[in-house]
């Protein structure tokens, strides 16, 4: 055997043990005769000791360990004199008495300590190494963990886990597919799936009511923290329920694994809240419960013919953030430059401080009267002490996504957005349909078997842009951890929806003529969601960005810098493809 025990699982009672270790060097130091050795496998860390009076060849021997050696031990466990309390195994040390080298290591290129000296782009290049970092592997192990209660629980409600395709056809509705060629069908192409979303429907129709699969997803899309080209859905679907069942049962998940993995207790009923709510108190379909500073809309307060900016806006809102009047003069002056960049897009910002002394401060006092400044104080509901930030436009939506970001940006500098607190809830009552300016008419808002409200339908023909979808997103910290809806099970319905998606029914019955005619034959009411499995996991693990929750992420380029990947492949693949690759200038090196 390499190993007796691993080096997380000794403790004081197993002294007076003869043991064998094996792992990697974490680090060594010598101090007089004798030498220290930290030996780290996954499960933890042993100190091993080596005695040059004992055995002076053997320490010799340790003397010449470098960091990340792969090796292994026998010993005796012993009692530890100088005890590391902050250890698991900090009461014992192995005396060595046999040493083997399995492997030699050169230094590595940062430091597999939890406080790396190593940046992103070094890590994510060694990523095996960064991989035997404490912090990375617990997010992993993490993953596991939530995955085996995820499948345990799914199973328990009668959920069949089944795997669907890989390759399937290109469905250009939506984000950009990345294509695969097909070597024995020449100019033909598969695409890599963004979602199991017909073949689960397709699978209500074949009677299997509760499916749910652990699926590798893929979308060629510009990267964000939370955005990866290839990641991975908790993707589920329901027969014969409506939008409270799915709802009702995943929120049961959610409530069960936070108190699994986290030990915290959700409410027994989440809040849900309508599109249109969210927009107008957040200015966002994923708000962040975790503190205030509603949106207050004051149109009625500040237009008054007396500043032009606010006269002419379609949109005036503020918030109120507790307890800031003492911003400042170049506090405020950071944060007109943040409104202002580009990610943003606001023209400016306006303040109105209300001191603790009673007394009143803005950026606009010669527009307006103290008279109406001490009424916006009313409807603002400040109190003495506070602060006010407003926010004008032409256009009330971006208006809002602005107040929005300087909403999370108060936030965060207030130290309000606590990664060891949670707030979930559910958005519901999206528009079915969005104007899409690039392709010049209306979209889905989230793909086109999304079923309309019932109450709604009536609008369908000539006011869709009035039309609600049956859809629901979950929503925990401001990241959208999932969504899903209920799904078009009637024929007529579907073509209509793509009758107004700008679809001929030649080309609908080409990319989906599949599932049209699979509903010809006794489709049941259906429903589902997915779970984004990498922001779950991230939220539990307190993180900002989902890469350090992927074994083996890609980069902001979408490059995988370790496999340096994508790549370009052989002349003789290219031709047994029939491919012929034509760069433009600007793509060469």
């Amino acid at each position: 055997m390499y190993r007796t025990n691993t080096c997380g699982e000794l403790r004081l009672s197993d002294a007076g043990k003869q043991v064998t270790l094996a792992g990697w060097v974490q680090r060594s130091r010598k101090m007089g005769g004798m030498t220290f050795v930290d030996l780290r496998d996954r499960y933890g860390i042993t100190q091993l000791v080596f005695n040059e009076e004992k055995d002076k060849d053997l320490c010799e021997k340790a003397n010449k360990l470098g960091r990340e050696y792969c090796i292994q031990v026998e010993g005796t466990v012993c009692e530890r004199q100088s005890k590391n309390p902050n250890m698991p195994t900090g009461d014992i040390e192995i005396i060595a008495s046999v040493l083997r080298i399995l492997s030699e290591s050169a230094t590595p290129p940062f430091t597999i300590e939890d406080n790396t000296d190593g940046g992103d782009d070094i890590r994510m290049k060694y990523r095996y190494l960064d991989l035997r970092r404490n912090a990375v592997r617990r997010n992993l192990e993490l993953r596991h963990k939530m995955t085996i209660h995820i499948r345990n629980f799914l199973d328990s409600k009668d959920f069949i886990e089944v795997e669907t395709p890989i390759l399937i056809g290109s469905t250009p509705e939506g984000a950009r597919d990345f294509v695969v060629p097909s070597r024995m069908n020449p100019g033909q192409f598969y695409a890599l799936p963004q979602s199991p979303q017909t073949l689960k429907q397709l699978l209500m129709v074949s009677g299997f009511d509760r499916y749910f699969q652990i699926a590798k997803c893929f979308r060629d899309e510009d990267l964000r923290a939370d955005r990866q080209p290839e990641f991975t859905q908790i993707d589920c679907e329901m027969s014969f329920v409506d939008q409270e069942d799915v709802i009702g049962i995943f929120e049961d998940m959610c409530r069960y694994l936070f108190k699994q993995i986290l030990n915290v207790d959700l409410p027994e009923k989440l809040q849900q809240m309508t599109w249109h709510e969210a927009m107008r108190r957040f200015g966002s379909d994923k708000p962040d419960l975790r503190f205030g500073m509603e949106f207050v809309e004051l149109m009625d307060v500040l237009k008054t013919g007396t500043f032009a900016v606010f006269d002419q806006a379609a949109y005036i809102g503020g918030i109120c953030v507790p307890g800031c009047a003492d911003y400042t003069r170049k506090q405020l002056d950071q944060l007109t430059d943040f409104v202002k960049r580009p990610q943003v897009g606001a023209k400016g910002l306006v303040y109105v401080k209300y001191n603790a002394d009673g007394t009143v401060k803005s950026s606009v006092d010669k527009f307006y009267s103290q008279e109406t400044l001490l009424a916006l104080k009313e409807k603002m509901g400040a109190n003495d002490g506070d602060l006010v930030l407003i926010l004008s436009g032409d256009n009330a939506n971006k208006t809002r996504t602005q107040l929005c970001t300087l909403r999370l940006e108060m936030g965060e500098r207030l130290g309000l957005r606590d990664k060891k607190k949670f707030e979930c809830l559910w958005i519901i009552d999206f528009p079915l349909f969005e104007w899409s300016d690039e392709e010049q008419r209306l979209m889905s808002t989230h793909h086109p078997f999304t079923m309309p409200n019932p109450d709604d339908i009536p609008y369908l023909d000539d006011q869709p842009e009035r039309v609600r979808a049956k859809a629901y997103d979950f929503v925990c910290n401001g990241i959208e951890v999932g969504g899903g809806s209920l799904r078009i099970h009637d024929s007529k319905l579907q073509a209509k929806m793509f009758d107004i998606l700008g679809f001929t029914p030649e080309r609908a019955m080409a990319q989906f003529g599949f599932l049209i005619n699979a509903f010809k034959y006794g489709a049941p009411p259906h429903a589902g969601l997915a779970f984004g499995l990498d922001r779950f996991v991230s939220i539990f693990a307190g993180l900002d960005s989902i890469r350090d929750c992927i074994a083996f992420p890609k980069n902001n380029s979408g490059r995988d810098v370790m496999l340096d990947a994508p790549s370009e492949i052989d002349q003789k693949q290219l031709d047994e493809l029939q491919i012929k690759v034509d760069l433009k200038p600007e793509d060469k090196d």
